[in-house]
């Protein structure tokens, strides 16, 4: 008789089996938590470590400043063309009017000439029309002279035949011609003299159109001769000539910057300053430098908030004279006093901060750095102003973050 064979629950290829799973999942758990737990391992000599003390946080920042002029007056000129004569170089000292160079443009020449001898002409036609009117008038003095003597020799035989008429002297006929005549000059002279007076307002409004026309083409051709004139380009200002490089033949637009003039009355700074404080910097600020060995205070003149390169444009005035000896170009380190000093906890500057934003930094405790959230205020050229998650002498790694940013532990060998 056959005997039944019980079948075992767990052979050994099913115990490979589970121990192979738990074995996978086990290494699985293993590499998931050192993901978590990421760990670089660094020299000591490539990473620096500073500690955070407490004192006076000065609110300034550090600019790397220009002398420029005070006064710049920019050169250009009011009709484009190319560049036919060159009469001065650049950096020469010229006084006001000095001819700089002469933009030659046929085009526009031809057009100025045209319309100057098409104004000449209504000029010269308005005139002949004032000649018109003043000899018109003249005729209709003439015409109201006669008249008058006229009427006055009618007036005079009148009165004569009225008196021989009176005494049966002259006949009835001859009466009626003197009278006849008398009322003739009589009216001549009314219907004379009110065409007269309509003529003199007429030709008094007349007059005023045609000076008016003729002082406003005058000015026209004033302004078409003048820019004839200003071919020649010369000096607005006295002073002395910079970024002006023209050459022969060169073209240049309407308007366009020929160069400036630098104005020889004292000196500014200018600085461009990181955006990180474009809303911090107003006019009005204090500032100083030193030059030969002297300290000078300054003043925020103007904020040009427009940030280019990462950086937007500052102008700084000196309260007092300018130092002697200052050149246009020379490069002065400025100090520039954002706000009052205060007592707080400070973090020497470092490249970490273009890793992490100020939000967080990497601690060394024991030889062993790991990621804390922190808050970083205002920063100088110095420091960092530390608000949250850092107290007084503990240590923090400063330098670049670039090799292990991704790393949560960071071991320092020494």
């Amino acid at each position: 008789m056959d005997k039944i064979i019980e079948k075992k629950r767990f052979n050994k290829k099913t115990i490979l089996t589970i121990a192979g799973v738990v074995l996978f999942v086990a290494l699985v758990a293993y590499g998931y938590n050192l993901s978590l737990s990421k760990v670089y391992k660094a020299d000591a000599d490539k990473v620096t470590v500073s500690k955070v003390i407490y004192g006076d946080f000065e609110d300034v920042v550090l600019l790397n400043a220009s002398v420029v002029p005070l006064t710049s007056v920019i050169v250009s000129s009011p009709e484009g063309g190319t560049v036919a004569e060159i009469f001065t170089e650049n950096g020469a000292s010229v006084e006001k009017g000095t001819p700089l160079l002469r933009i030659a443009n046929p085009n526009a020449l031809s057009s100025y000439t045209s319309s100057e001898t098409s104004i000449t002409e209504q000029i010269n036609q308005l005139r002949k029309l004032r000649l018109d009117l003043e000899q018109n008038q003249r005729v209709m003095s003439q015409d109201m002279m006669e008249i008058e003597n006229s009427l006055r020799t009618a007036t005079r035989k009148y009165k004569i035949d009225s008196t021989l008429y009176s005494k049966k002297v002259i006949t009835q006929q001859e009466f009626n011609i003197s009278s006849q005549d008398y009322e003739y000059y009589e009216g001549r002279k009314k219907i004379l003299k009110e065409a007269v007076k309509q003529e003199n307002q007429s030709r008094v409004m007349q007059l005023q159109q045609i000076d008016f026309s003729i002082t406003r083409m005058n000015e026209s051709l004033e302004t078409i001769r003048q820019n004839i004139e200003n071919m020649t380009i010369k000096a607005p200002v006295a002073g002395r000539l910079s970024s002006y490089d023209p050459v022969i033949g060169k073209s240049y637009g309407a308007n366009e910057m020929l160069g400036k003039i630098d104005v020889l009355q004292g000196y500014k700074l200018q600085a461009g300053v990181d955006e990180y404080y474009v809303n911090r910097v107003k006019e009005g600020q204090s500032a100083n430098c030193e030059f030969n060995g002297k300290t000078y205070q300054l003043t925020v003149k103007k904020v040009i908030p427009e940030v280019t390169a990462g950086q937007f444009q500052v102008e700084l005035t000196f309260e007092k004279d300018a130092p002697e000896g200052l050149r246009r170009g020379l490069s002065m380190q400025v100090k520039l006093t954002l706000s009052d000093n205060s007592k707080s906890l400070l973090l020497a500057q470092g490249q970490f901060f273009q890793s992490t934003g100020g939000s967080w930094a990497f601690v060394v405790k024991e030889g062993k750095a790991t990621k804390r959230t922190i808050k970083i205020g205002r920063k100088n050229y110095l420091y960092y102003e530390v608000l949250e998650g850092l107290q007084k002498g503990e240590e923090v790694i400063t330098s670049s973050y670039d090799q292990f940013n991704q790393y949560d532990i960071i071991e320092i060998d020494k």
